[in-house]
């Protein structure tokens, strides 16, 4: 009995991580799966078996595409930014200068600052009337910029405040992995007369291969699901899940939301909702080979 006391013991401490993984995280998986071949509705009592029929509607559904268009230029607007600023950042923190801690722990404070608040703020500065950006525009001579009717524009809104708020989460992601790089490899490389340009491309970008193929995959995974920015932009209707009158910047998770919790049809929304994880899985194989095809040193 001790024996299999000694043995059962460990499986026990790990026991609860499983239970609670199986139900929040693989029944909700399976359980949507099926209600994806369903005309499951909460309006409507009962639901019948449509097989594939919802996926082959999603196909042809011009929302859609328009979402996913648009979710795809987003991320495109906060991926390649965030990380580029971020090595940037990471590198002039990684020098010695003054109030270094001071200004690290500046760089966190957008990404612990709520989400809400954030996002009603920024539709403030993004307002065409009285917004602080128009007004800073108009002294360059540019005329005011309809932030949240014109598509790109409402893109570019909304993809500077998740810059802004994640660009300080991935800078010291970096940062940490700069500091662990030997220095002995840039004294090395300085004495045989490399550059400081050579020395960053040559020594830190490759050790750092791992770290930025990381944080490529967070913000893939994170932007590629993104609610919250769009949902609280439209100053003008807040709460809109449609992404502006023309749905200009509705995202795939903006458009999740309006057809399970807007229309209550569960069924379609489980169908959008695997695509997509589909999606977001293509996505990030995607980024992770071709970051894999960069040389590196490991």
């Amino acid at each position: 009995m001790s024996r299999r006391r000694e043995h059962a013991i460990p499986y026990l401490y790990i026991l609860p991580f499983f239970v609670i993984f199986v139900a929040f995280g693989l029944f909700p998986l399976v359980f949507t799966a099926y209600v994806s071949l369903t005309d499951w509705n909460l309006l409507h009592e009962g639901h019948h078996w449509l097989g594939g029929r919802n996926y082959t509607q999603l196909i042809a559904d011009p929302y859609f595409w328009n979402a996913l268009r648009n979710t795809a230029s987003i991320w495109v607007l906060t991926t390649f930014p965030q990380l580029t600023v971020a090595l940037v950042v990471a590198e002039l923190l990684d020098r010695v200068i003054r109030a270094r801690v001071f200004i690290g722990m500046g760089v966190l404070v957008p990404f612990v600052t709520s989400v809400v608040a954030v996002t009603l703020v920024f539709g403030q500065l993004f307002n065409r009337d009285f917004g602080l950006v128009n007004y800073m525009l108009h002294f360059w001579g540019v005329g005011p910029v309809d932030w949240h009717a014109d598509r790109f524009a409402s893109h570019i809104a909304v993809t500077t405040i998740v810059n802004w708020r994640w660009t300080g989460y991935h800078t010291l992601i970096i940062l940490a992995a700069m500091q662990t790089i030997p220095r002995e490899l840039y004294e090395a490389a300085s004495l045989d007369g490399a550059s400081y340009n050579q020395r960053f491309l040559h020594i830190t970008l490759p050790m750092l291969r791992r770290v930025i193929m990381l944080s490529l995959l967070v913000s893939t995974i994170g932007n590629l699901q993104l609610f919250t920015e769009p949902f609280l932009f439209d100053t003008s209707s807040p709460g809109s899940v449609t992404g502006g009158t023309g749905r200009q910047f509705q995202t795939l998770g903006l458009y999740l939301y309006e057809v399970g919790f807007r229309s209550f049809r569960f069924g379609y929304a489980s169908a959008l909702s695997w695509t997509m994880c589909v999606v977001t899985g293509a996505a990030t194989l995607l980024v992770y080979r071709v970051i894999r095809r960069i040389p590196g040193s490991d």
